[in-house]
């Protein structure tokens, strides 16, 4: 069967809040079978808020969730870590609002995941088979999941912007073919400089750098290390889609197609689907059926 999983070991990270600006203390912990993803705030008396679409309270730049008034914030990055890699029990403890930005790509948290060891565990994984057509809508912004034999992302972008029109700015994948690992978790966040200093000069965006993400002029690229990946624009986009999704409790097993969607529509998408429970259902698969096959720990040949 294909089993959940969780780590092998307690681990530990610290980094920079891209809001707050202040270094943030984070430590993953094993969990048992159907605890899923939960992540905990130590410096508020450790509320727990479980990484679910029902509990998502804010979609402005970046996702967040909250429970009784305590709020996790840029959440999709390492949930797009835990989703690639197939892990599904998992306490996140943080000492602060925000799950630290590190590189502004999920490629920190796979190494941290890497680092703990994967565990399988004594239980069949639960996968989210879409049915059935769900679509959602705004202005000319729109989402949509199909039934699909597998995971696939198709999704195109639209920036005004020399550099993101020259990267490309649509791509298709399919993560039974090309690995999520090698063509996705290094793609990194992206913003205008002029758009970080009003931001900064709001108190927000107070972590933000060339450390983390990559910043745009009006017409170039600022890193001097330049491009990760040829289109890493909307590989990045496709990064946060797949983080995103795995709110919905459990891997996707559909097709995901959009166009200019960001973390509102996403959080829209979501609602929409868990709206209409007859479009989609929870399964269970043995290995040689599996629409589905995640990494082993044979990190090098993955990479």
């Amino acid at each position: 069967m294909i089993k959940q999983r969780t780590i092998k070991k307690a681990v530990k990270a610290r980094g920079i809040g891209i809001h707050s600006g202040a270094m943030i203390n984070m430590t993953l912990i094993p969990a048992e079978i159907d605890h899923g993803v939960v992540f905990r705030r130590l410096d508020v008396g450790g509320e727990l808020i479980r990484a679910h679409n029902a509990f998502v309270n804010e979609v402005i730049l970046s996702t967040s969730i909250e429970n009784q008034g305590v709020k996790i914030s840029t959440v999709e990055h390492l949930m797009s870590a835990f989703s690639a890699l197939g892990i599904d029990n998992v306490l996140v403890e943080l000492d602060s609002f925000e799950v630290p930005i590190m590189d502004g790509s999920s490629a920190p948290f796979i190494f941290l995941v890497q680092s703990a060891g994967i565990e399988d565990q004594d239980a069949h994984k639960k996968f989210f088979v879409i049915k059935d057509t769900i679509r959602v809508e705004n202005n000319d912004s729109w989402a949509q999941v199909t039934p699909y034999e597998g995971f696939k992302v198709t999704l195109e972008i639209d920036f005004n912007h020399k550099k993101v029109k020259e990267s490309g700015q649509n791509l298709s994948i399919d993560f039974a073919q090309k690995s999520y690992l090698k063509e996705i978790s290094r793609a990194r966040t992206f913003g205008y400089m002029r758009d970080v200093k009003s931001m900064q000069e709001r108190n927000l965006a107070l972590g933000a750098s060339m450390d983390n993400a990559i910043a745009l002029s009006d017409d170039d690229v600022l890193n001097e290390d330049g491009m990760r990946y040829e289109n890493e624009f909307v590989k990045h986009k496709i990064l946060d889609i797949v983080g995103d999704l795995y709110l919905l409790g459990a891997n996707l097993i559909g097709h995901y197609e959009g166009y200019k969607t960001g973390h509102l529509l996403n959080d829209q998408l979501l609602s929409a689907i868990l709206k209409q429970p007859d479009t989609w259902s929870i399964e269970t698969f043995e290995s040689e059926n599996s629409p589905i096959q995640f990494y082993s720990e044979d990190w090098q040949n993955s990479l």
